[in-house]
């Protein structure tokens, strides 16, 4: 009985993973004239795509880096769109053999796009093909195993690769040098959120006063994906609870609900600080331990919570581990450890 509650439960954050994805889609932007925000890769990415097209050809290959939510799946989409071309998707960790790549290249028609996500985690052996494929359009296919193996070359059509990438260190000299555009994406200004949000609400026939749309900016952590779904939430609340319109009061309201406080911490978030502070007195303290003291993996504390409180400037990274910063301590409304020596005082984390 339990395993069967398990798979329905499994079935269910399935599909409700899939009707999110497809409400993200849905709100995606066209074109760059739609996307809005990271106005120097949009202008430089404008005159990489105008020039390949006045050229007659493909245009080179695109490497976009930056925080997870930013728009560079959606920069792929309307890297295809702009030069109509087909996209074609897929992702560093599915790629895990040479062959699994050589089947992908060889299908690719002329001029498509290929999109490869966390390109960073590709397999070395299909770093080593692509290599080839992106510098002179053609792969060896090995065929057959020990001293008998040939190598068939096989000639590709032109194409353009757009690798997205969390983490652009992690990528090797030789893949990152074939790209001919690199572009950052960095965090959006508070009106750049506003300006995203009033669209998708007009997009999902919401009415959103401009009040609104500042708070759940403000809330958003500067990542458009993060504040399209509090957008989704505060519809939500106020369909429920309202007259479906969303208002300040409406959004306060929901994001109250859904534990997103003034400044965009969430649960997790606030769990992570709080243990560091009452638990730890303000550390330092090691990662797992951290972890372990708010039920979560070590990987999800990094990851999702971290950077974010860094960023902040509400928690540091110290030799010794984490370690609460005075904004830490004030946003929880608790005060900072301190002692004295010698008619000083001194915090201890400092």
């Amino acid at each position: 009985m339990a395993d069967e509650i398990d798979d329905l439960e499994r079935v269910v954050s399935a599909e409700a993973d899939a009707i999110e994805r497809s409400s993200e889609a849905a709100l995606r932007p066209r074109n760059l004239d739609e996307f809005v925000g990271q106005r120097v890769v949009r202008e430089q990415l404008s005159l990489v795509l105008r020039a390949a097209m006045a050229r007659g050809g493909t245009s080179d290959h695109v490497l976009l880096s930056g925080p997870p939510g930013l728009g560079k799946t959606t920069l792929a989409m309307i890297i295809a769109a702009e030069t109509g071309s087909t996209l074609r998707v897929t992702s560093g960790p599915a790629i895990a053999h040479a062959g699994d790549l050589a089947a992908i290249l060889s299908s690719l028609d002329e001029g498509d796009v290929l999109f490869i996500d966390e390109i960073h985690r590709l397999a070395r052996p299909a770093e080593e093909m692509l290599y080839l494929a992106m510098e002179d359009f053609r792969v060896d296919v090995v065929v057959g195993k020990g001293p008998g193996a040939t190598s068939i070359p096989l000639t590709l059509p032109s194409f353009t690769v757009v690798g997205a990438t969390t983490r652009a260190g992690l990528l090797p000299a030789p893949l990152r040098d074939r790209f001919g555009f690199t572009g950052h994406l960095d965090f959006y200004e508070p009106d750049e959120l506003k300006a995203i949000l009033v669209r998708s609400a007009g997009m999902l026939d919401l009415s959103v006063s401009h009040d609104a749309a500042a708070e759940i900016a403000s809330r958003s952590r500067g990542t458009p994906r993060i504040a399209n779904r509090l957008l989704r939430r505060v519809r939500d609340w106020a369909e429920v609870h309202g007259d479906g319109r969303a208002t300040l009061t409406a959004a306060r309201a929901a994001l109250e609900v859904y534990e997103v406080d003034a400044r965009g911490l969430d649960r997790l978030d606030r769990a992570v600080l709080g243990a560091l502070c009452t638990r730890f007195g303000g550390g330092p303290v090691g990662l797992t331990t951290l972890a372990v003291a708010v039920g979560e993996e070590p990987e999800t504390v990094e990851t999702v919570a971290e950077p974010f409180l860094v960023r902040e400037g509400l928690m540091g990274r110290s030799p010794r581990g984490r370690i609460a910063t005075p904004a830490g301590w004030e946003h929880l409304g608790l005060k900072g450890p301190e002692h004295s020596d010698g008619g000083a005082t001194t915090r201890l984390f400092e």
